[in-house]
């Protein structure tokens, strides 16, 4: 029986045009309209509860279940590559709550706070997916990346957490001798760089020498762990840059205090902005 309440349910506020138009996602991850745009919806009551729950916001599962509920044509959310998220989330919260989002700024000139306005839509428009077709030259070596993928980026995020969280509380220990702080902070240093190793790999897809192109990904990690250097180096400025290249950029501030113009940082707090 259909519910005579149906015509008052939500509809699609919104259409969005992914910044990587729909690649990069495994099969039945996303079912991608012949528009290539992906309606999204705005948030429902229980959304917003979700969306306040710490420990769902830390592991990750509170985006999964607003992005599932909000734009139901992403059947696997944890597959999103990492250059979508936020244009997804901004379309989220767009069609939630209207087109401008309210940030706090401090003027570097006066260093008075003061409260602007974010054009969502035109945000939107700003966000691009760098060019994964460009390959890195290192020597021999043929180097293609890829997009991390959102449940590789939170796995990364709540390591790196983790082991911060534990660095501050072995400097708040008062009964530790110097040399075994020492030592423990310098186990929790390695196990931060052994999770930035891991997200490199991550976004590496294969490398190529000669005829042979390697895609396993216990090799890559071997090599990646062992190589020298200056190659270790090119491939993480490589994908410092990728990841650069199709994050937020800043937005351009003119002070309501004495009218200076700067540049703000914009990073999204995700329990802020579905608060």
């Amino acid at each position: 029986m259909n519910n005579p309440l149906r015509q008052y349910f939500r509809r699609a506020a919104l259409h969005l045009t992914l910044p990587s138009r729909g690649q990069f996602y495994p099969e039945g991850a996303i079912d991608m309209p012949e528009t290539g745009e992906l309606p999204v919806y705005p948030m429902t009551a229980i959304d917003e509860i979700t969306g306040k729950t710490p420990d769902a916001l830390f592991n990750g599962s509170a985006v999964v279940d607003i992005i599932k509920s909000c734009v139901p044509a992403i059947k696997d959310p944890w597959a999103i590559p990492s250059m979508d998220l936020d244009a997804i989330l901004i379309a989220i919260r767009s069609a939630t709550n209207g087109n401008d989002l309210g940030i706090f700024s401090t003027c570097p000139s006066c260093e008075n706070e003061g409260e602007y306005k974010v054009n969502l839509s035109y945000l939107l428009t700003t966000i691009k997916s760098d060019d994964y077709n460009n390959i890195l030259h290192v020597g021999e070596l043929q180097v293609k990346f890829k997009p991390l993928s959102y449940k590789e980026v939170n796995n990364g995020n709540m390591g790196q957490l983790l082991m911060q969280r534990q660095i501050r509380e072995m400097q708040a220990m008062d009964d530790a001798d110097e040399e075994s702080r020492n030592k423990r902070s310098s186990e929790l240093m390695k196990a931060i760089q052994k999770i930035n190793s891991e997200l490199i790999c991550n976004t590496v897809e294969s490398i190529s020498v000669e005829s042979t192109v390697v895609t396993n990904r216990e090799h890559i990690t071997e090599f990646i762990e062992k190589c020298d250097r200056n190659t270790y180096e090119a491939i993480r400025t490589h994908v410092s840059t990728i990841r650069t290249n199709s994050t937020i950029k800043p937005q351009q501030i003119k002070c309501v205090n004495c009218s200076h113009e700067y540049n703000q940082e914009l990073a999204l707090n995700i329990s802020d902005f579905f608060g």
